[in-house]
């Protein structure tokens, strides 16, 4: 049954946005072997606004629910994915308008590629890994989102962690992690992609901490790779990821 969304938010100039209430799209992704990830994308029918461009399911809200549960909605109506399967990270707003109209991203993670099924509104749906969905021809709106929804690859060896934390990455990783300025494909798969992380226990280091003279200053305050017990390589670029950002605060 269509909820009460469906229509044309119009801006000053007449430019027209799909979504009375704004709109929202589900960017939802899985495992691939090795540590990497694919993203489930939509290859829109030829009859819909920008038909047969590549972007998010996703669709017009409705008045009386939020951007999460429209992008999920919408994901399942168009794609069959089901809302018990998939584990939300994130939301962002990647698009506004003078009207008032918004688009909302959803991020959202699946334990693997799911199985799908198009509805009318695609040609094809499709698991894309990471780093070929520049490759397709996407939708405008999207192609101009997604350099900011990408993900950064970064591989941790729990065996940097205390047996605790260790237990829980296991059932936690891979994963998007939220860190506000960039989102990160967080895995443990040996010699998988991306720079070493580490986790970072509360207190965190300052963001910008002062030179100590040292080119590499393990265990000194500040340093990410303090307390870690091995020798991090000069060159080394390491990423922090606080504790709470994966895991929760801690106990």
């Amino acid at each position: 049954m269509r909820g009460d969304g469906d229509g044309w938010s119009i801006s000053p100039g007449g430019v027209r946005h799909w979504g009375l209430f704004g709109a929202a799209g589900l960017l939802l992704r899985a495992p691939l072997g090795t540590g990497g990830s694919a993203v489930l994308l939509q290859h829109r029918a030829l009859w819909s606004h920008q038909g047969g461009t590549w972007a998010l399911p996703g669709g017009a809200r409705d008045s009386d629910e939020s951007a999460v549960h429209a992008a999920v909605r919408e994901a399942d109506e168009e794609a069959g994915i089901k809302a018990a399967d998939i584990r939300v990270r994130a939301e962002r707003i990647t698009a506004a308008a003078p009207s008032g109209w918004t688009y909302t991203t959803v991020i959202a993670d699946a334990g693997k590629p799911l199985p799908i099924f198009p509805n009318m509104e695609s040609v094809e749906l499709a698991w894309v890994p990471e780093a070929e969905v520049d490759q397709r021809r996407l939708h405008a709106g999207f192609a101009d989102a997604w350099p900011g929804l990408r993900a950064t690859f970064a591989r941790m060896d729990p065996g940097e962690c205390t047996a605790a934390e260790a237990a829980e990455l296991a059932a936690t990783l891979p994963r998007t992690v939220d860190l506000g300025a960039e989102f990160v494909w967080l895995h443990a798969e040996p010699g998988g992609p991306g720079e070493r992380a580490v986790l970072l226990n509360p207190p965190y280091p300052p963001e910008n901490p002062e030179p100590s003279g040292s080119p590499n200053p393990v265990g000194e305050a500040g340093d990410p790779g303090a307390g870690l017990g091995g020798v991090v390589p000069e060159d080394a670029r390491i990423l922090g990821i606080p504790r709470s950002a994966v895991l929760g605060s801690a106990g």
